[in-house]
């Protein structure tokens, strides 16, 4: 594929709002993660939630709008200059060329939980009786608002991998000529459905999680939001670029993926093939990583099967949860960050290796100096995203 260049990015999580904060928890090894504190009904597990949400007012134009998802989704926007570089982007481009395209596995579904729970007489309270934060597209329709944009407009929900899709999906619009630049992203608040829909089917850990550790116990959940801009490289253009997607879907099963990880490894290999490089051109591969039992053992089979022994390659989500639709925008960072500074994570909480898995996954952190990265997610009914990111 030509290359896109990455204009600006940002990601807010309980690490903190910004590139910076999530470079410096990275490189530190603090994790953004607490026992849950969150909503009225508490269970006992380990969150990653962003701090002062509750406090963010949204301009009066978008208060319609007003959610939790929405506030992160502002506060988001407001790191690194991204709000000044869509600007410029405008500027070299127009509003009607740059398309918005953003995941999200649950959009402002807590507003929507809070409206049921205050029923008046079977409706809606007056507050929450506001048709913009009931829709799955919601994200979609403020991101484009709050950004000032008019391009395509299209919110992914394909569950984890919703904001790595993104990229794929924003690349296909630039290729066929229907937007000259693309805001991607994704946002994910915690709420009632995300934590007890999870618990439900016993993901849930009652500590804080340890990806491919031999006794891990499951996942930690987190919120998180982040966002991209891309556009065609031009030529002599230097820093950081999308090279190359790749997509799968199982078809396997609702919740698990397939046994010997055959989506996962069409996801990669074609995420490869598309930027033109090796297995063994990899420096550094951001996993899905959940630390759930099944999904580890699965993704790190796939990742022996084709990646050299000599591949660093790690789970983030001891440091920020797992952030549902926006694991793929932040875990798409942290591969950036590596690209940036050859700081490559290593996998933090995680101290005894399960045997199942292969050398490439790696506990401590590394320095080195990498060319490509990679980011999976992988999300359910099968949904897969591998990312290949370079330096130019």
């Amino acid at each position: 594929m030509t290359p896109l260049a990455i204009r600006a990015c940002t990601a807010t999580s309980a690490v903190g709002p910004g590139r910076t904060a999530l470079a410096n928890a990275l490189r530190e090894g603090r994790s953004g993660l607490r026992r849950n504190d969150f909503g009225r009904d508490r269970l006992e597990c380990w969150i990653g939630r962003v701090d002062g949400l509750e406090s963010v007012e949204l301009p009066p134009a978008l208060s319609p709008w007003d959610s939790r998802n929405h506030r992160l989704a502002w506060l988001a926007l407001g790191q690194d200059g991204m709000r000044e570089a869509i600007e410029e982007a405008i500027a070299r481009h127009g509003a009607d060329r740059i398309a918005v395209v953003v995941g999200t596995s649950t959009s402002s579904i807590g507003s929507t939980e809070e409206a049921y729970a205050r029923l008046d007489e079977g409706r809606f309270p007056d507050d929450l009786a506001r048709l913009q934060v009931h829709t799955p597209h919601a994200l979609g329709e403020f991101v484009q608002r709050a950004a000032g944009l008019r391009g395509p407009c299209i919110t992914v929900a394909t569950a984890c991998s919703s904001s790595a899709k993104v990229f794929a999906q924003a690349a296909r619009l630039i290729s066929a000529g229907l937007a000259d630049a693309a805001l991607v992203g994704g946002v994910d608040t915690l709420c009632g459905s995300v934590l007890f829909g999870f618990n439900s089917l016993q993901l849930v850990a009652s500590e804080p999680c340890r990806p491919f550790d031999a006794d891990r116990t499951g996942l930690s959940l987190g919120e998180a939001g982040g966002f991209a801009l891309l556009e065609r490289a031009r030529d002599g253009d230097t820093g950081l670029q999308l090279r190359g997607y790749g997509e799968s879907s199982d078809a396997h099963h609702m919740s698990s993926p397939h046994p010997e990880g055959l989506g996962a490894l069409m996801a990669m290999r074609d995420a490869l093939a598309r930027a033109g490089v090796d297995a063994a051109d990899i420096g550094y591969l951001n996993l899905h990583g959940t630390a759930t039992p099944a999904n580890d053992s699965i993704e790190a089979a796939a990742v022996a099967t084709l990646f050299p022994d000599t591949l660093h390659a790690s789970s983030t989500k001891g440091w920020t949860g797992h952030t549902l639709g926006a694991a793929g925008i932040v875990e798409s960072l942290i591969a950036l960050i590596a690209l940036e500074h050859g700081e490559l994570p290593g996998t933090l909480n995680s101290q005894t290796p399960d045997p199942a898995c292969g050398p490439q996954i790696r506990f401590a952190p590394q320095r080195a100096d990498i060319r490509y990265a990679m980011n999976n997610s992988f999300g359910f009914g099968g949904n897969n995203c591998s990312l290949v990111f370079g330096r130019a």
